[in-house]
């Protein structure tokens, strides 16, 4: 593959030496002191752009992928109050769109499993349900769209709920979502079902990147030849 890096941080380089060990071909590396030049690039140069950025940024990269042809694998956060915007071009342009809030395999079993188990759990009303993420300092959103799609998953059972919350235990008419930072944490999820006689939990603990850089380059290779919205549920077929 010739693959465009669009946002050439921790995970950019993370994604990069995995892709050169498997043989594929870093076309060009995007980042906020060369933006300007990401026009070089379009569907005739690239066989497929993987997008890991900031908020402010990532709806404008995705556009410009989508409409100079190019499938695009996203992973950059904070941006999805635009994401239908995105859905509606790539269906508009016949283009190829990937994202994931988290690309690495055992974190979307997690979201499975998660589900899963709150579909059980909200039977049981004597058990609060809540989520923790605990990231690196330099993580920039919060909270982290791992720990805002863990909330989705548990929602969709829970009815009863007025949507999810940041950091506001006292708010009990909605789902509260805990976010810490701390050094050198890669990422930690933890769903927590809690009553007066016990606990249950589902975690999931990164110890490296590679399990993300693994998924991304996975989807990339995934999404060529395709046309549409996409995400880890239809790769990995869950």
């Amino acid at each position: 593959m010739k693959i465009l890096l669009i946002g050439y941080g921790k995970m950019g380089k993370t994604i990069e030496q995995m892709a050169q060990a498997k043989g594929h071909e870093i076309i060009g590396r995007i980042d906020h002191d060369n933006a300007d030049e990401l026009r070089n690039f379009t569907s005739e140069n690239t066989d497929v752009a993987i997008e890991f950025t900031h908020p402010e940024s990532a709806f404008g990269n995705v556009t410009y992928c989508l409409t100079h042809g190019i499938p695009v694998v996203s992973g950059s956060t904070g941006w999805l109050d635009r994401f239908e915007e995105a859905v509606a071009l790539c269906l508009k342009q016949n283009g190829a769109f990937f994202y994931a809030s988290n690309y690495s395999v055992g974190v979307n079993l997690f979201f499975h499993f998660n589900e899963y188990m709150a579909s059980k759990m909200q039977a049981y009303k004597e058990y609060d349900v809540s989520v923790k993420e605990v990231h690196h300092l330099q993580k920039v959103d919060k909270p982290s769209g791992t720990g805002i799609t863990a909330a989705e998953g548990i929602l969709s059972s829970y009815t009863n709920l007025e949507g999810w919350v940041s950091d506001n235990p006292e708010e009990k008419s909605k789902l509260n979502i805990v976010s810490e930072r701390e050094p050198d944490v890669v990422g930690t999820h933890i769903v927590t079902y809690s009553s007066e006689v016990d606990k249950i939990e589902l975690s999931h603990i990164a110890h490296t990147r590679a399990g993300f850089a693994e998924g991304a380059i996975m989807a990339a290779q995934w999404l060529i030849g395709r046309e549409g919205v996409y995400g880890m549920k239809e790769m990995l077929n869950l």
